[in-house]
Parts: C-alpha cells; structure tokens; sequence
C-alpha cells in the first residue's frame, strides 16, 4: 500500500506545480508590461501650450500655435475701470515686442463685477473698433469655480495666484510655464523688462540652433 501513497502524492503534486507555474508567469507578464508602460506611456506633463481653447466665434484653437513665444496672457472685460489703461498698454506692448517672438492673448471673463456681458463677437469688435488690437481675443470664459477653462485653471494653478478683477496678467515662457503675474493696478514698465529678458532667450536660442 505505501507505494500507492507515493504515487497519488505525486498525481496531486504535479497539477499545484502547474498552477504555480502558470500564476507565476502571468505575474512576470503583468510586470513586465508595467514596467513598459512606464516607460513608453509616459502621461504628457501639461503645460499652457498643450491646451486647446475657442476663438471669438467658437472655433476649437490649439494654443501650441503660441510655443516658442513669450505670452501674456490676460483676463479683460470691456466695462471696467482699468479697461482704457489697460487695452491701450496691451496693444503698445504687443505693437512693440510682436508678432515673432511674443503676443498678447485675451480672454473675456464676466466674473468680476459682470463688467463683460457682452457676446465673444462684441467683446472682439469692441476691442479691435475702440483701441485697435491686433492681438488675439478668444471666447469668453469663466475662470473660476468648477467651471473654469482648463488653460485658466493652469496658469492660477502654476502660479498660485488667483486673478480677483480684470486684466490680471500672466507671462508664459516659450515652452508654457508660468514666468511671472502682474495685477491689474501695476504699469506697462514693469512688464516689459521680463518681456525682453524673455525675447532676448529667445534669440539668442535660435542663433545657437543656427
């Protein structure tokens, strides 16, 4: 009887190595196409040029058109305090620096003293008829809240500072971080010495590609 035993030992003992086998395989392919997950789809690191957003008349605009420029990017609104002053410093500025190495980018919002009621098309018109921008001016958006545009969101995110009137200003580098802000209230003469420090980057980057 004991080499009986022996033998129904071994029958069980065959199937459970099999088993372990099997288990021990497909957990070194799960590793393994772990591992290259990581190393091939890797997510996208976001930054403001990887974000899509509307122009005046709700077109989808990729905002990747703007890499490799410095960008200022501004919350306006047409019937504000500062909306003279500021309009007039935008366009000197985006006349004096534009288009080929920065540019001006506006973005209506009404959240502030609803100061921006007007349509995207008006706010555009209104913009261009009354102080000549020739930079762009977008799709009116919201900027705070759960509904806030997620280009928006990113820039108050990279910067921590969270626009609380109109004509709030954020200058983005050519590769999309956040350089620096700029409150309303504050003059035309301390943006334009980052605005040149980051063009003459971007010159002297493209003569050494040269």
């Amino acid at each position: 009887m004991e080499p009986l035993t022996t033998s129904c030992a071994l029958k069980y003992s065959v199937p459970k190595a099999r088993v372990f086998v099997v288990f021990l395989s497909m957990a070194l392919c799960t590793t393994i196409l772990c591992l290259l997950q990581l190393r091939f789809f890797k997510p996208k690191i976001k930054d403001f040029y990887s974000f899509e957003v509307k122009d005046s008349r709700g077109r989808i605009v990729s905002l990747e058109k703007y890499r490799g420029k410095a960008t200022l990017v501004v919350n306006v609104a047409s019937y504000c305090q500062y909306t003279d002053k500021n309009y007039i410093a935008l366009q000197e500025l985006h006349r004096e620096f534009g288009p080929s190495h920065f540019t001006v980018l506006a973005f209506p919002c009404n959240q502030f003293g609803e100061s921006e009621p007007s349509s995207s098309q008006e706010i555009e018109s209104f913009a261009k008829g009354n102080y000549g921008v020739t930079f762009p001016v977008f799709h009116k958006i919201k900027i705070l809240g759960s509904e806030a545009d997620p280009a928006f969101k990113f820039l108050i995110d990279s910067s921590k500072k969270e626009p609380r009137w109109n004509f709030w200003k954020y200058l983005v580098s050519p590769e999309g971080k956040v350089v620096k802000f700029w409150r309303p209230g504050e003059p035309i003469e301390s943006i334009k010495p980052e605005v040149t420090s980051l063009i003459r980057q971007i010159i002297m980057k493209k003569r050494e590609d040269l």
